[in-house]
């Protein structure tokens, strides 16, 4: 598939939705997914991981539960759209101390976040990886599929290169389906009247 990055942003919006986040983090979903496709990588296919394994979850569970220098969640694991939509509001410590984050799932959802902390570059590593962002470009270092892992957030000196802009995705076909699947719930049931109604009944006040 190839896909304009406007149609992955609205998708994965209602995506998120449909998988049980509120509006607000449904639309930093979708900004955060379209920021990972700009950049090369696979946001769908992060964000289809990362739905699935959350869906049906109790999110206030993965929320962060401490919000000093070392995040943690009830569940154990959080989730890294919530974290992440909370890293703005602490750009102060993470250039003080860092950040450090248990377990988080899909940590390269991270980085979106880390991205809008304007003014600063930002280093995140997880077991496995690493990437180091200025906003616009992004440098990453991968070794294997990155899976639930503890993570650090903190500013740094690295120099960031030029990235490549991409201007569309290429998601696969089963990770795009999953997507789809999740938008279907965001649309309310027909009922007979708007069956009725949408279907052009052909009634009119002489019949």
């Amino acid at each position: 598939m190839n896909l304009s990055l406007n149609e992955v942003e609205v998708t994965a919006k209602k995506a998120a939705r449909g998988a049980g986040y509120s509006w607000g983090l449904a639309e930093e979903a979708g900004k955060a997914t379209r920021w990972l496709c700009a950049q090369g990588l696979d946001g769908c296919g992060i964000l289809a991981d990362l739905l699935s394994a959350t869906d049906g979850q109790d999110l206030s569970q993965m929320s962060p539960t401490a919000l000093d220098n070392e995040w943690t969640a009830a569940s154990g694991q959080l989730c890294p759209l919530i974290a992440g939509a909370s890293l703005s509001d602490h750009s102060a410590q993470i250039s003080q101390s860092g950040l450090n984050l248990s377990s988080v799932l899909s940590p390269l959802f991270l980085i979106p976040f880390a991205a809008r902390l304007n003014g600063q570059s930002i280093r995140v590593e997880w077991n496995g990886g690493s990437a180091v962002t200025d906003g616009g470009n992004l440098s990453l270092s991968l070794n294997g599929t990155p899976t639930a892992s503890a993570a650090t957030v903190h500013t740094t000196d690295q120099p960031v290169p030029l990235s490549v802009v991409h201007t569309r995705a290429e998601p696969s076909d089963q990770d795009w389906a999953t997507l789809i699947q999740l938008t279907g719930r965001t649309y309310a049931p027909a009922t007979e009247e708007s069956r009725l109604l949408g279907a052009g009944s052909g009634l009119s006040d002489a019949d």
